[in-house]
């Protein structure tokens, strides 16, 4: 197992050997020491890796992943896994602002709490965040799934296409075009799929959770909504 100490050597060394592997190497797995909330770390993998970094990370971390399961031991900067396209990205602390940003694909999940923005431009990954989100989470969600464990804040969902969204605290606000809507059984089973996927399967109830999604008066321009856009 590769350790890679980044108290002596520079991010971009890191990722350049990331990515130099060839495709037959066997050394898959990967140990970050003292991240030192350097930025970047483990960004624009695209192959089947096992990183583990042990310390806090700085922005876009895991960053356009694809394939490869990042592991973060600590809290993590702004767009913590953004543009990601598959995989699995797991924060066992905290993360900043836009986590999960545009991604596409593959899995995020965070044990504590995400800041604003969480999941903004979603296109069709997975977020579950076992703390609480900040406002404006799921800004222009377009598809993929949002799971919060604790409460959201304000403007959740604004100007929503079609994500889902499952809250089981409380929601501060919705957003421009956002509206609770039935938790019915189908539902319940694609967020219990998710919890699975999480490696949280039996943590909590789908039952417990509110279900939020577009109202779709947006999708086209009226007058009548001017205000709103």
């Amino acid at each position: 197992m590769p350790v890679f100490d980044l108290a002596d050597s520079e991010v971009r060394a890191l990722n350049s050997a990331l990515r130099a592997l060839d495709a037959d190497s066997n050394e898959t797995a990967w140990t970050v020491e003292h991240p030192l909330g350097k930025h970047a770390i483990a960004a624009g993998l695209d192959r089947d890796l096992s990183v583990s970094v042990n310390g806090h990370v700085g922005y876009y971390c895991a960053g356009m992943n694809k394939h490869a399961e990042v592991t973060i031991h600590g809290n993590a900067g702004v767009g913590v896994a953004e543009n990601m396209m598959s995989g699995f990205v797991h924060v066992t602390g905290d993360a900043s602002q836009s986590a999960g940003a545009s991604a596409h694909g593959g899995l995020l999940r965070i044990d504590g709490n995400a800041s604003a923005r969480c999941g903004i431009s979603l296109k069709g990954a997975d977020i579950v965040v076992q703390g609480s989100v900040g406002h404006m989470s799921a800004f222009m969600a377009q598809a993929g799934t949002l799971v919060v464990f604790g409460d959201a804040g304000e403007a959740l969902g604004d100007s929503l296409y079609e994500a889902k969204l499952f809250v089981r605290g409380t929601v501060a606000s919705c957003g421009a075009d956002c509206i609770e809507k039935e938790m019915d059984e189908p539902n319940r089973t694609h967020l219990a799929a998710v919890l699975e996927k999480a490696g949280l399967a039996g943590t909590a109830d789908p039952a417990e959770f509110r279900r939020y999604g577009s109202a779709r008066e947006l999708y086209h321009f009226k007058v009548d909504n001017l205000a709103a856009y």
